[in-house]
């Protein structure tokens, strides 16, 4: 075992989240260890080794992949502060190891890419391992298959029995080779399991090929134990199925590389060196790990940016797209924030670092995409339940069926009970049931990665398919968030100035982009910002502060309201500012009112083709803002929604969704502020806007990195695809297993004479693995519905005159 556990960004879990919330009181803090699992070839692997990692005491939930053979392991820390998990490690690889599997803790967040290297050469290893073992069994078995077959291939005279008394012992000594090198593995991993009473698909090819070949054996070796019943060996059956699930193994493996591709494309955004300014201005280039917070980095035209920070001197055109899928480069001067993994077009950028290792963007990403890979969608559960007990029932059929032979069926009896005993054991495919969903939901969380939608819960992924409704936040969501002071009102006999003085003062506090268009235009205006004390935030309405020793509130309408502030003197200046479709932001001191600021948002251009996409699709649409009626209208039917809340707290927009869930609707909520994560944590998938609050990305079940809602479009898209890709996953998985076991067992052979050999039984098994690794991969080839060129130009953030609203009920 090497390294640490591995607690990836987030993952300590000491912080509550709202659903956290709804769980009550923890009783220990937790971490969550991630585990590299060695020795996993089919489902029933997947339930042995979730059990004997649940069975470690301070383990409290077990989630293993066998698609990226990994586990995520959440531990309960001890009550003494050195405890880091550490042991729970060696005692999860201990138990582990005891179930017959290999376990070792990947390295730090920031060494993944190394450690995603690392499991790649470990993979290739294996196809090399299986591939060897592949052409050994070839080359040994083939002359057996040949030689079983004699009979049936043209041109070949006819043996004597002295000639197939020796084509039989030739098979016996070439089938050898083929079990004892080629078909090891099996054997190995069967015995293993068994020692510690479990069922495996290794347990069914192991006994399946052993009973054949040791009934070939005594046909050969001692024929006189089967009096009566000397029938022909099966040594062609026990090459041909060896080579054959050898054979599906190589192509299942080499299919499995190619779905974690997409997130090593995400590894491979990360630059390994980066160009760090000294302090003579010389650059020198160093590995990424050393670079510390606060380092100058020059990033020069075409190269990749190493890492998260500000642009310190320098300007030029970023392209973001495989970070948050818009195709369009943006444009960066001093003072912007750039992010690792993109790259800089013309121009030469110093960027001062903000963020390294775990705590960058591009590893928050990858972490999210791993963590939402391996969660498990309701529908994965249940098939794993089934594979549980899927190969013991196998085992029990294949009982069942060779006692049946031999007691009624024709002669030679042992021959026929044999024979259709070894079909049922090698026909069934437990893997085909284990891969069905995992593949799917990973090669779909990878292709939305790749646009920009990041899938936290693979859950999401299968609840978006029935969505049918979609509750929309305004300001960040329909519009860019980024208002403009449009008009300033001062009450009668107060200054221009001293209004924006007061408001400013108070919204320097803040981090909202409201706030900061007031501040930004006090500071045109050259208003000065006093001192302020004891801010706070309300949400929904609005915020206040001391300032100067007097009490100041800035807020909507019914926050003044509700605090006792009498309005008469603002009201032609609240009529001006509704008639014009723009949001009030009213500011008084000591209970007086000093006047109101008109604000205006810019709506994004692709939010109507958007909606209009989406009603086509039969998916309603809803908005839910806490905006005044008028700007909330206005930006409604912009955008072609007839359904609107306005006016709405947190609990009302949670009550929305809850009413349309009520009414048997399944709810999507979208938004980005602190006041739609009560929305986003009831709806049935949250969708948080990647510009928005940690709180709403947090409440969220998916981000959209690029806000854009074309994201939103995509989620809902790819989540259909998905779904049908792992509805015929399942359904050929499952069908095959029905109509395959009762075909082998000879259940058709009383009235149609058919029976299933050995042989075609290993070719039917490894074939639907096969097809289902193939089905699953077509989602590679999935595109999202285009807009047109035209569309798209339209849908780029322009720096346009604002021309709808947002107020502070929408933004705390």
């Amino acid at each position: 075992m090497s390294g640490g556990p591995t607690t990836g960004p987030g993952a300590e879990s000491s912080a509550r989240t709202p659903e956290d919330a709804s769980r009550g009181p923890r009783a220990a803090p937790e971490t969550e260890v991630v585990l590299r699992i060695a020795g996993m070839h089919c489902a029933s692997c997947v339930a042995s080794v979730e059990r004997a990692l649940e069975s470690v005491p301070s383990v409290t939930e077990a989630q293993v992949n066998l698609v990226d053979e990994t586990a995520r392991v959440r531990v309960a820390l001890g009550s003494e502060p050195p405890d880091d998990g550490t042991a729970a490690v060696e005692a999860m690889a201990g138990a582990v190891a005891d179930a017959g599997y290999e376990a070792a803790a990947l390295g730090e967040a920031e060494d993944q890419a190394a450690a995603a290297r690392a499991q790649d050469a470990d993979r290739e290893a294996e196809v090399r391992t299986l591939l060897r073992r592949f052409k050994v069994g070839a080359a040994f078995g083939l002359p057996v298959f040949v030689l079983g077959h004699w009979d049936m291939i043209p041109g070949l005279p006819a043996m004597s029995e002295a000639a197939q008394a020796a084509a039989w012992r030739a098979s016996a000594a070439l089938a050898l080779p083929v079990l004892l090198c080629a078909g090891r593995g099996f054997f190995a991993r069967a015995w293993a399991a068994g020692r510690r009473g479990r069922c495996t698909m290794d347990t069914l090819v192991a006994l399946g090929t052993g009973a054949a070949w040791a009934q070939s054996m005594t046909v050969v070796l001692a024929p006189q134990l089967l009096p009566g019943q000397l029938g022909r060996p099966f040594f062609e059956a026990v090459a041909a199925v060896v080579v054959l699930v050898l054979l599906g193994q190589v192509l299942e493996a080499r299919a499995k590389g190619r779905t974690a591709r997409a997130l090593r494309e995400l590894f491979a955004l990360a630059p390994e060196t980066a160009d760090r300014l000294r302090r003579d201005g010389r650059a020198e280039t160093v590995p990424v790990a050393e670079v510390r917070p606060g380092d100058l980095l020059r990033v020069r035209p075409g190269a990749r940016v190493p890492l998260d920070g500000v642009v310190r001197s320098g300007a030029g055109e970023v392209d973001e797209s495989m970070l948050t899928g818009e195709s369009l480069p943006v444009a960066k001067a001093a003072g912007d924030e750039v992010t690792g993994g993109s790259v800089n077009g013309m121009g030469v950028l110093d960027v001062k670092v903000t963020r390294v290792g775990a705590q960058t963007v591009l590893a928050r990403i990858v972490d999210m995409v791993q963590r939402a890979q391996a969660a498990k969608p309701p529908v994965q559960r249940a098939v794993d339940a089934v594979a549980a007990w899927f190969v013991p029932a196998v085992v029990v059929v294949a009982a069942a069926t060779f006692a049946a032979w031999a007691a009624w069926g024709p002669e030679p009896r042992l021959n026929f009970a044999v024979a259709t005993a070894v079909s049922v054991l090698v026909v069934a495919c437990p893997c085909a049931m284990g891969l069905a969903t995992p593949l799917s939901v990973m090669l779909a969380i990878g292709q939305a990665a790749r646009r920009g939608v990041l899938i936290r819960d693979g859950g999401a992924l299968q609840r978006a398919r029935r969505v049918n409704a979609v509750v929309l936040d305004k300001t960040g969501t329909l519009t860019e968030g980024r208002p403009a002071v449009a008009a300033v009102h001062p009450a009668p006999g107060v200054r221009e100035a001293d209004l924006l003085s007061w408001t400013a003062s108070v919204e320097a506090a803040s981090e909202h982009p409201m706030a900061k268009a007031v501040v930004q235009r006090a500071a045109a205006r050259g208003a000065r910002l006093r001192d302020a004390e004891r801010f706070a935030a309300h949400p929904g309405l609005g915020a206040s502060a001391v300032v100067e020793g007097r009490r100041v509130l800035v807020g909507s309408v019914a926050f003044l309201d509700g605090a006792g502030v009498k309005l008469d003197e603002l009201r032609d200046a609240l009529a001006d500012i509704a008639g014009a479709g723009r949001t009030p932001v009213l500011t008084a001191v000591d209970g007086t009112p000093v006047g109101a600021l008109g604000m205006e948002d810019v709506v994004r251009p692709e939010a109507r083709p958007a909606v209009e996409r989406l009603r086509k699709s039969g998916v309603e649409a809803w908005m839910a803002t806490g905006d005044e009626e008028g700007a909330a209208e206005r930006v409604a039917r912009h955008v072609g929604i007839a359904r609107v809340s306005a006016r709405a707290s947190p609990a009302e927009k949670a009550g929305l969704v809850a009413d349309l869930q009520a009414r048997g609707r399944v709810v999507a909520m979208i938004g980005d502020g602190i006041n739609d994560g009560p929305a986003l944590a009831g709806a049935d998938v949250g969708v948080a806007m990647g510009g928005g609050t940690d709180v709403a990305r947090e409440a969220g079940d998916v981000v959209l990195l690029g806000d854009s809602l074309r994201g939103a479009e995509t989620l809902l898209s790819l989540s259909r695809a998905t779904s049908r890709n792992i509805a015929q996953n399942l359904v050929g998985a499952f069908a095959y297993n029905v109509v395959a076991i009762p075909v082998a067992a000879g259940l058709l052979y009383p009235w149609t004479g058919l029976l299933l050999s050995p042989a075609v039984a290993g070719a039917a098994m490894a074939f639907s693995s096969v097809t289902v690794v193939a089905n699953a991969n077509r989602l590679r080839r999935w595109r999202p519905v285009r807009a047109s060129k035209s569309q798209h130009r339209r849908g780029r953030p322009r720096a346009t005159k604002p021309s709808a609203g947002s107020s502070p009920d929408d933004r705390r």
